[in-house]
């Protein structure tokens, strides 16, 4: 749409016929105009809809500004019609003619009724709502029209960009809603029994009060674009669409994992038995071992095993019992839980059996370390050396007797190993040794 010049002198024939050819290509201009938005899928949308809140309240306005609008410009279309009489009169117009042009074109000529505006529940432009008519100039009238235009295109094209883009993408959600729903029923996810089955029922209500609130009042879904003067500046708000979406991703992943479980459920079972069946034999052992510790090994603290733990198989039983009942949603999340346990209780039952069996492990590294010394004297000859020899019985009786004194063995052990060790820095073989060399019992 358009903007005339503005007001100036008495003008002549050539201004006179470039006003009435801009003025000409003006009216063609907004005549177009006018008639897209009459024909606008919006505005058709609009007067077949039952609306509300914000968007009941605009559209109102403007449904009234549109039928100002063809008022006004059936007012410019007169004016414009009548400049063109005037000007067809004579080729060669007189100056009456051009004085009364130049008022037409340019002065305060147009007349619009009071009541239209007031019928169409907009405020006149001079003077309050009581005058009985509205004067304009064409280029005042234009800008009135320009006004009244963008307002009421801004919200055409802003309630047909929310009908075009959330509806449509409510009724997809919807649908994969429902197909997650007969899903999950087939999985005993149902409300009340699992948070997924809740989270579809909650999700199912949102949307349907969405996507009446969008239908009804599109305008409460509009974030119009900041700084933006252009009709229909703005975007469609789906932040609600956008989280309900989220959310039904999360329960599919939800009932994807029951589906899971559903097919490598006894696997999974075998498995746990497995695991729990080990973590007994190995408690079992362990008990078994802590006997032997505490008969064979003296002064020595071995610790308490514990037996196992009943609340695991009171819920593998559990487990089991889910699985015969096809509870897929229950047995998810047990199985989840009893599989970490299971792996915990092997790893504890591991720990008690090499808390228990320690001293037997040193008893065995201490006899291992004197056999090793023992062949390495016999390879540097000394194997009939008589402390050597005393020494090494000493040990050994002390590691190969029960109860066995871990403490006095070990001192007995690297008695011998510094003996040896002494033996083979000489070089030499020693003969018989009296107590003054270290020898002997009371060495």
């Amino acid at each position: 749409m358009g903007v005339t010049d503005p007001a100036g002198p008495v003008m002549d024939r050539d201004e006179v016929d470039r006003a009435l050819a801009r003025l000409g290509a003006e009216h063609e201009a907004i005549e177009t105009s006018l008639l897209a938005l009459q024909d606008h899928a919006g505005r058709r949308l609009l007067e077949g809809a039952e609306l509300t809140g914000v968007t009941r309240e605009r559209w109102a306005a403007a449904d009234a500004s549109i039928t100002l609008l063809w008022a006004y410009f059936d007012a410019y279309t007169g004016a414009l019609r009548g400049a063109r009489e005037i000007r067809a009169r004579r080729r060669w117009s007189s100056r009456e003619d051009l004085v009364e042009l130049t008022d037409l074109l340019r002065g305060e000529s147009v007349t619009v009724a009071g009541s239209v505006a007031a019928t169409a529940g907009t405020p006149a432009l001079h003077g309050g709502p009581g005058r009985l008519s509205e004067r304009f100039s064409l280029s005042a009238l234009v800008d009135r029209m320009n006004e009244l235009y963008a307002a009421s295109l801004d919200m055409v094209v802003a309630s047909d960009a929310v009908w075009s883009a959330l509806p449509a993408r409510i009724d997809l959600l919807a649908a994969e809603l429902q197909r997650t729903r007969r899903l999950a029923h087939s999985v005993g996810v149902r409300p009340g029994e699992h948070p997924a089955g809740d989270d579809l029922e909650r999700i199912t209500r949102v949307l349907t009060r969405l996507r009446a609130e969008v239908v009804s009042d599109p305008l409460a879904y509009w974030v119009a674009a900041r700084g933006s003067s252009a009709p229909g500046g703005g975007r469609p708000d789906t932040a609600v669409y956008d989280r309900e979406a989220r959310a039904l991703e999360d329960v599919r992943r939800e009932i994807d994992a029951v589906l899971t479980v559903r097919q490598d459920a006894e696997q999974r079972l075998v498995r746990l038995r497995d695991v729990l069946s080990r973590a007994d034999r190995t408690l079992a052992e362990a008990r078994t071992a802590r006997g032997e510790v505490l008969a064979k090994i003296a002064a020595t603290e071995v610790p308490v095993v514990s037996g196992p733990p009943t609340v695991l198989q009171e819920q593998l039983a559990a487990a089991a019992e889910y699985r015969r009942h096809a509870q897929w949603h229950r047995l998810s999340p047990l199985l989840e839980s009893l599989e970490q346990k299971a792996e915990d209780e092997l790893l504890r039952a591991r720990e008690s059996l090499t808390a228990v069996t320690a001293p037997l492990a040193v008893r065995a590294e201490l006899r291992g370390r004197l056999d090793a010394y023992k062949a390495k004297v016999a390879r540097h000859g000394l194997a009939e050396d008589p402390f050597l020899t005393e020494r090494y019985d000493a040990a050994r009786r002390m590691l190969w007797s029960a109860p066995c004194d871990l403490r006095v063995a070990e001192q007995a052990v690297l008695r011998y190993q510094r003996l040896a060790a002494e033996l083979f820095g000489t070089g030499r073989v020693p003969g018989p040794r009296g107590p003054e060399d270290g020898g002997g019992p009371g060495a």
